[in-house]
């Protein structure tokens, strides 16, 4: 069968917009390719932070819901997203984290790969791991980012899952998308589809004493899993109603095509399409400049504007030592 490709975009829900901002363009350098809105909340910004050019699997969204509690951790949600730095840059971040005063959790060895755990402003679990192959994605370096260019993150790297039992959520992964079991490690299962590697995985772990999480401040929304177009979204849709997982309609977000389903275990996951883009609608030395929004919400501009926060660049603090 055909199987989704990897990771497109992970969304999670942040606080403050500004102070997201400030640090995954300003501390993490990573270039903001779409300012927009949550579309079925207007009154919410939509942050998308990527690679230069916005390709699909570099992507790392925001809704930043300010007024939100924080989460509740626990099964059920994905707890953090991986993303991807060039082998041998570790230090180099490591570095720069603590200059900012991020709080890290510390440096381990994952499945043969090295890897630094930090929180976020906001509480988001994230992690920097170190590539030990080619990623599956395209990569355009961000010429404006505070971050030089050997050094950028290279997008989305992979994703863990805490599920209240592990079985369900493995065979879905296996039976209807396409994954498989390629690891286990200290309490963790990786799945990998496609060719595997960077931004193709997911891991699991079972934590069946946890109580049910909740999204809220700091928590990951979905993960959004790669299809080529949408007659490969219509064929995995199928299959995935057939599971009993009762997927959404396809729904039009204009810089590509969504499905929305929970897994066994209640995660949310969405199948987004490669296309049309993020160039659609901008020029691409432009992108993440102004305030776009899809054909359907232009004419409640002014109303839309006048709720959303004011945001400026990215800002930052000098540092020392080049980091």
């Amino acid at each position: 069968m055909k199987t989704v490709t990897g990771l497109h975009h992970v969304t999670a829900i942040a606080g403050p917009a500004q102070e997201n901002l400030d640090f995954y363009a300003g501390v993490l350098g990573m270039a903001l390719v779409k300012k927009s809105v949550n579309q079925d909340d207007p009154g919410t910004y939509h942050l998308f932070y990527a690679d230069a050019e916005g390709h699909p699997g570099t992507d790392l969204t925001f809704f930043p819901w300010a007024e939100a509690a924080p989460a509740k951790p626990g099964h059920g949600l994905a707890n953090e997203v991986a993303l991807a730095i060039p082998r041998g840059s570790l230090g180099w971040w490591g570095a720069r984290l603590e200059r900012y005063r991020a709080p890290i959790a510390g440096a381990e060895i994952r499945f043969g790969e090295r890897a630094l755990r930090f929180r976020d402003p906001h509480g988001l679990e994230v992690a920097l791991v170190e590539l030990e192959g080619p990623s599956g994605h395209a990569f355009s370096p961000n010429e404006a980012s505070p971050v030089p260019a050997e050094h950028q993150i290279r997008g989305l790297h992979g994703a863990r899952l805490r599920e209240h039992r592990l079985e369900p959520t493995a065979s879905f992964l296996t039976d209807v998308m396409g994954f498989r079991h390629v690891g286990d490690e200290n309490g963790w299962r990786r799945y990998a589809v496609a060719d595997g590697g960077s931004g193709a995985f997911v891991d699991l772990a079972e934590a069946p004493d946890a109580p049910r999480g909740f999204w809220g401040v700091g928590s990951i929304h979905h993960l959004a899993w790669r299809v080529d177009d949408e007659q490969h979204q219509l064929a995995m849709r199928m299959r995935i109603e057939a599971a009993s997982r009762r997927p959404t309609p396809v729904i039009d977000r204009f810089w590509f095509k969504s499905v929305y389903f929970t897994e066994p275990g209640g995660v949310l996951f969405e199948l987004a399409t490669e296309g049309p883009g993020f160039a659609v609608d901008e020029d691409p030395a432009h992108l993440g400049e102004s305030l776009v929004l899809p054909p359907w919400l232009e004419p409640q501009r002014d109303e839309i504007e006048a709720v959303l926060p004011k945001l400026t660049r990215a800002r930052t603090a000098p540092i020392a030592g080049g980091a």
